[in-house]
């Protein structure tokens, strides 16, 4: 059975990630597209020409879709995704899912409301590099700390765009990366409470020529674009103190002194140390991954399985029918959602910076 795919928002996300893996998946099909710039929909109409394109996604009814995925401007995320789950459509949503704590409780009083089923991920949690570094965790005995960083070299979205604009954007790189590597962290360590988070924030390369990622090709369009105000960090550093656990330190940079775009796992245990580094995303200027234990003076090589760049996003999409099924995963996701979006704003306000909700 075909699971039927409403595309609402049709950016980078949806070009990049959704639509090359759709096309080629047997298990899914679009019926319906929304995105208010007439170039984009013309361009989903030509990849999916049996689709049915909306003027607006309210136009969708309870029957008419499988799974509504949310792939607007950030700040369009969560009331999009509200309109949907109250009329009881199922939605994934792309991240940042929600921009404010306020945000995050109207979703999962919308998913409690129509009934339907909210999603969202993180697709690294799919890379086979990071299913291995997962499965060495009963080797390590308590773990006493967990470091992650996502550091690109030049990798600044859209200079000048809604992404680098605080209203639309939310926040810079502590929610564009820094997302992805909060819930991945703290699904590892199930989720437990935060007890005290300190961050920093800075912006040393948002106005430099040369940071940005030209490699997304989403640069602005026109002097419009190019006037919208630069007000978001490039960088952020936080550790958080866990209830009973190990510190937990997440570093996340658009843009950076670095050569190339590099993204590290730590886990130190009492027993035994796991180093995962690799390039989450698409970027071509990743490094060659490696996966090390390192246990009484030595260090074992762990070679996961050789995948192409972009195989977690398929492995992800392989995963949202049984996840769509299993009655156990309603309110999982919103209530992720809520945790990650708490820390980001804990991280804002200890760096003094406006969260994501002013």
């Amino acid at each position: 059975m075909e699971i039927r795919l409403a595309l609402i928002g049709l950016g980078w996300a949806v070009r990049e990630l959704w639509a090359p893996r759709i096309l080629e998946h047997p298990g899914f099909t679009v019926v319906a597209v929304h995105d208010p710039d007439p170039a984009a929909a013309a361009w989903a109409t030509d990849r999916f020409p049996a689709a049915r394109l909306l003027r607006d996604p309210g136009e969708l009814g309870s029957g008419d879709v499988d799974l509504a995925v949310v792939a607007t401007p950030n700040h369009l995320h969560a009331s999009t995704a509200v309109s949907l789950l109250e009329q009881g459509i199922p939605t994934f949503v792309e991240k940042p899912v929600c921009v404010s704590p306020a945000e995050a409780a109207a979703l999962a009083a919308a998913e409690r409301t129509g009934g339907a089923r909210m999603l969202s991920g993180t697709a690294a949690w799919y890379r086979a590099d990071v299913m291995a570094l997962r499965g060495l965790l009963p080797d390590l005995g308590p773990l006493r700390s967990v470091e992650l960083s996502w550091i690109r070299a030049s990798g600044i979205p859209a200079p000048g765009g809604w992404f680098t604009e605080r209203r639309r954007a939310g926040g810079g790189a502590l929610v564009d990366l820094g997302w992805h590597l909060i819930t991945l962290g703290m699904r590892m360590l199930s989720w437990p409470r935060v007890t005290q988070v300190t961050g920093a924030v800075s912006a040393d390369f948002l106005a430099k020529a040369g940071a940005e990622a030209t490699w997304r090709g989403d640069s602005p369009d026109g002097p419009s674009h190019e006037m919208a105000p630069k007000d978001v960090e490039d960088t952020v550093r936080g550790v958080l103190a866990l209830d009973g656990g190990p510190l937990f330190s997440v570093c996340a940079a658009w843009a950076s002194h670095s050569a190339r775009d590099v993204t590290r796992i730590v886990l130190e245990g009492a027993d035994a140390r796991a180093e995962l580094t690799c390039t989450f995303g698409l970027s071509p200027n990743g490094v060659d991954g490696s996966l090390v234990l390192h246990r009484d003076g030595q260090a074992e090589v762990i070679e996961p399985a050789r995948e192409a760049r972009g195989t977690e996003y398929r492995r992800q999409l392989d995963h949202l029918p049984a996840l769509l099924t299993d009655p156990g995963q309603r309110g999982v996701a919103t209530a992720e959602v809520t945790r990650t979006i708490d820390i980001i704003e804990r991280l804002y306000r200890s760096a003094g910076a406006p969260g994501p909700g002013a």
